[in-house]
């Protein structure tokens, strides 16, 4: 009997984590990584940051070379998109011409019946209508999209295309470093995490950079208004100009006097004019008003979106993100792993989606693991199991989620749920070495706590504290007893 493969949709971080695990566990059959981009597994985090700055080349994002992939004997199918999930067969349909036989012939599409599958797609960049067809205004989410961007900010704004010409291929040391052209004007739309660290690249790269969001104060959503107030503050002795407005829409002028190309973009326009977001803050009036903001660079951060869209089965909820139970299914034998996974937290009590690293990673070991525990309990040995692998149980997936934030010299890192807390207590405890901590509460429990400039040990006693959930002025004793120990 042919052993039918089990599936990873997905080939990013959790991704991944997912097939080797599945590996380690015992699963001997086919192993299918499937990813939509053309690229070997990278990671993301340094996509706006240390790549997006020119430090980094795209080797350095590089998960596993070659070589290292070797070992997990993977189908391993690149530039290929999942399009389909029939949960009842546990049947992908993808896009390409891939498939295995049999695979109906004149057809770009192919069909794979999985024994299993993890869903690891991650998410999308969310972008405002036209902006795909204006040239100058771009998105931050995949490796081609911040090689793109380094480009122009590394060749003073000019298309990738003339930084080819003057400074080398795009994603080159030499036009990271080059610069020609001086620093251009860089309009920020959205000041959440993405926009708040591609500003600080941007800014020490040289040039001219606006922020603009919804929210008054960056980062709010994500650390509260009054770490984001310290944020504020460090942007604006940086030299960004911060705004508070939505965007109306973009000018633009003819990409060439011909008028020929793409139309490039000039200028965003804020709805109602916008105001500035804080004090001593303009919103660049004198040309054109406090509703335009000139612009030669525009970087949409603006959120994102689960990448779910492909799934269309009713079996499946796909309402922000693919709801899973605790152990990461969603239903049997289809699994979900990282930013894309919403889940039933253990501890926390209701369903929680993270777009963060650490826990892509986790969670597609344990998806993993789970997955394997189902098949090994559902039925006879699976064809593919590895003769004596070990006998397991489904374990819910339990993580103390964990955040970090590169801007300039400041590194927050963050433990447990900041976001959506009813209480934020934020301490700055040395303004000059930038040292801060901030405890999050909820319903009258610590969940969440935020630090800068402490030392790993300290942050290792952080962790513990929020591990689970202890009453406000219990955890506020421990915090305070952890920090005081140096």
């Amino acid at each position: 009997m042919t052993t039918r493969p089990i599936a990873v949709v997905g080939a990013s971080a959790a991704g991944l984590a997912a097939a080797e695990a599945l590996r380690r566990g015992g699963w001997r059959g086919p192993l299918t990584l499937i990813g939509a981009e053309p690229h070997l597994p990278y990671d993301r985090p340094p996509l706006s940051k240390q790549l997006l700055h020119g430090s980094w080349e795209p080797d350095r994002l590089r998960l596993r070379t070659e070589d290292q992939l070797a070992p997990l004997d993977l189908d391993l199918r690149l530039g290929t998109r999942a399009t389909g999930l029939d949960v009842a067969t546990r049947t992908l349909t993808l896009d390409g011409g891939v498939g295995v036989p049999p695979l109906e012939q004149g057809r770009e599409w192919g069909r794979l019946a999985c024994a299993g599958v993890i869903i690891a797609t991650g998410v999308a960049a969310r972008t405002l209508p036209g902006a795909d067809r204006i040239a100058g205004v771009h998105t931050l989410r995949t490796l081609d999209e911040a090689l793109a961007l380094r480009a122009r900010l590394a060749n003073g704004g000019a298309p990738a295309s003339e930084g080819v010409a003057s400074g080398g291929a795009p994603g080159s040391a030499g036009a990271a470093a080059g610069g020609g052209g001086g620093g251009r004007r860089l309009v920020i739309v959205g000041n959440g995490v993405l926009g708040c660290e591609a500003a600080a690249v941007a800014r020490e790269l040289g040039h001219e950079v606006t922020l603009v969001g919804i929210e008054e104060t960056p980062m709010a959503a994500a650390v509260g208004t009054e770490v984001g107030a310290l944020l504020a503050a460090e942007h604006r002795a940086r030299g960004v100009r911060l705004c508070t407005g939505a965007v109306d829409g973009f000018e633009t002028a003819p990409a060439d006097p011909a008028g020929t190309g793409a139309p490039r973009v000039t200028a965003v326009r804020l709805a109602n004019g916008g105001t500035p977001a804080g004090e001593g803050v303009t919103a660049r009036g004198g040309e054109g008003g406090a509703g335009r903001l000139p612009a030669d660079l525009v970087l949409l951060a603006i959120g994102s979106r689960p990448a779910v869209e492909w799934l269309a089965d009713p079996a499946l909820d796909t309402t922000d993100g693919l709801r899973c139970d605790a152990y990461c299914a969603a239903a049997p034998g289809i699994y979900a792993a990282g930013d894309v996974a919403r889940w039933d937290h253990p501890v926390h009590g209701r369903p929680l989606r993270f777009e963060h690293r650490m826990n892509a990673t986790e969670q597609g070991m344990a998806a993993a693991r789970n997955l394997l525990a189902e098949l090994a309990a559902t039925g006879p040995a699976a064809p593919g199991a590895g003769d004596g692998a070990p006998t397991q149980e489904r374990r819910p997936f339990a993580p103390v989620p964990y955040f970090w934030s590169d801007q300039y010299d400041l590194k927050l890192q963050a433990y447990g749920l900041t976001a959506g807390a009813d209480r934020v207590e934020a301490t700055v405890l040395d303004r000059a070495e930038r040292r801060l901590l901030a405890l999050y509460g909820r319903d009258g429990r610590a969940v969440g706590v935020l630090a800068a400039g402490l030392p790993p040990r300290q942050l290792r006693a952080l962790r513990a504290v929020i591990a689970t959930p202890l009453p406000w002025e219990e955890a506020r004793e421990r915090i305070g007893a952890a920090t005081a120990a140096g």
